[in-house]
């Protein structure tokens, strides 16, 4: 062996230690990144041909290694803008210029615009949420956008469906079809039930409906429907102002073995309440399904529940985020409006993505192509608000790596010495 060679080997030995060290060094200062995953240093041997009595040492060559695919502890919050991911996948960001990027650094805040920004300066992206679930491009970012929830000004929604699941008291007295509340008057009227429910116009006014149901037969019942700004101010009900009958008597039919409505029934059942364009009887009133499938007969008392939608004026107080992604403001009237969904990322090896400043990744040759889908489906984790993923950092650990670096190090610088040493003899062997 050449003693050039030996210097060479104890020099690639150093560097190769003092690249271990450069990883050790960066994983104690990332100790306390959220999401942040441990470098390590991975050696290989690079050896030479060799002749018979004559050996030629070669060197050691390194791979930088980030355990991406290993996830960290969690630790909660009290902001539920704080995200984890409980499981594989990563959350979707982009920068200031647009680029879309991976992590699974969820310490998100919202920044001036009421824009969602983790501490990297990253925003969160998510599908826009319709009257439909969000659809996800598989294998592209396009239609995804910043997850903006601003509190800028009041929003109110006017209602459009609303939804009765209630019981009818099969043992109740049948109502003489001549008393049935048919009209406004209120002459004789009589009922079997009667409830009321609070729908939103389209400027967040609380209108009132007041709902009758009375028991002509057996098995058979019959369902009006009035404007409760009708209503007499003594008696809160009858007799109602005029053109206050919103919708008429509708029969509804139950089978008498399970009490739930009949086939024919069904049809009838849902009713659609007139906007301002549809008679103008509530102004500003948004045309409203209300759905009453939901009925039974049966020998209980009357119990009832009402689902409607829309809100008043109010402005969002603060978000939520379900664990299929769902981002969901919520007012100050404790109503929940959903958003958003936030996409997930994935890639067959995460281990092999490119790593970029601010704890993000990006889509390398080795990796494989990003594939993009909601939380809680196709093996991508579920979303813990409220939550942040800790660094994978071991700082006992690294500070094993460290003694072993550096004794290798000083070892290889041995070496080193020797063979400048061993040089030097042989230099002087002229004089």
């Amino acid at each position: 062996m050449s003693l050039y060679g030996m210097m060479r080997t104890g020099s690639s030995g150093m560097n190769a230690q003092a690249s271990r060290l450069s990883t050790v060094a960066d994983n104690i200062a990332n100790s306390g990144t959220t999401g942040y995953k441990a470098a390590s240093t991975e050696f290989s041997s690079l050896l030479l041909p060799s002749v018979s009595g004559n050996y030629n040492s070669g060197a050691v060559q390194t791979d930088i290694r980030y355990g991406i695919s290993n996830q960290g502890a969690l630790q909660y919050t009290s902001s539920t803008t704080d995200l984890a991911i409980n499981g594989g996948g990563f959350f979707v960001v982009e920068d200031t210029s647009g680029v879309p990027y991976m992590t699974r650094a969820g310490s998100f805040v919202p920044n001036g615009s009421g824009e969602l920004v983790n501490a990297g300066g990253y925003k969160l992206l998510g599908y826009p949420y319709t009257t439909d679930d969000p659809t996800p491009v598989v294998n592209g970012y396009a239609g995804l956008e910043p997850i903006k929830i601003s509190s800028d000004g009041l929003i109110a929604t006017g209602s459009t469906f609303g939804e009765f699941i209630a019981n009818l008291d099969a043992s109740a007295d049948i109502v003489d079809p001549a008393d049935l509340p048919s009209d406004t008057s209120g002459v004789d009227t009589d009922y079997t039930h009667k409830t009321s429910i609070k729908a939103f116009d389209t400027l967040g006014n609380e209108v009132l409906f007041d709902v009758y149901f009375s028991k002509t037969g057996d098995n058979t019942w019959e369902m009006a429907i009035f404007n409760a700004a009708g209503r007499d101010a003594t008696s809160g009900s009858f007799p109602y102002a005029v053109d206050s009958l919103v919708v008429p008597q509708i029969p509804l039919e139950f089978d008498p073995t399970t009490g739930k409505l009949t086939a024919a029934s069904e049809p009838d059942a849902t009713v659609v309440l007139p906007g301002a364009d549809a008679g103008g009887l509530v102004p500003n009133m948004l045309e409203m399904t209300l759905d009453f499938t939901s009925l039974t007969q049966l020998s209980y008392d009357f119990t009832i529940r009402a689902e409607v939608n829309g809100n008043a004026p109010s402005e969002v107080e603060k978000i939520q985020v379900s664990g299929d992604g769902v981002v969901y403001a919520q007012y100050e009237n404790g109503d929940l409006l959903p958003m958003y969904r936030l996409a997930m990322a994935t890639v067959q090896s995460p281990d092999q993505l490119n790593v970029i400043s601010g704890n993000v990744y990006s889509q390398s040759n080795e990796s494989g192509i990003v594939i993009l889908g909601f939380p809680g489906a196709n093996g991508m984790g579920s979303i813990v608000s409220g939550a942040l993923e800790n660094s994978t950092v071991d700082i006992a650990e690294e500070l094993t790596r460290m003694i072993e670096s550096q004794r290798t190090y000083t070892a290889n610088s041995k070496v080193f010495q020797t063979g400048s040493d061993l040089m030097e003899v042989l230099v002087n062997l002229k004089r």
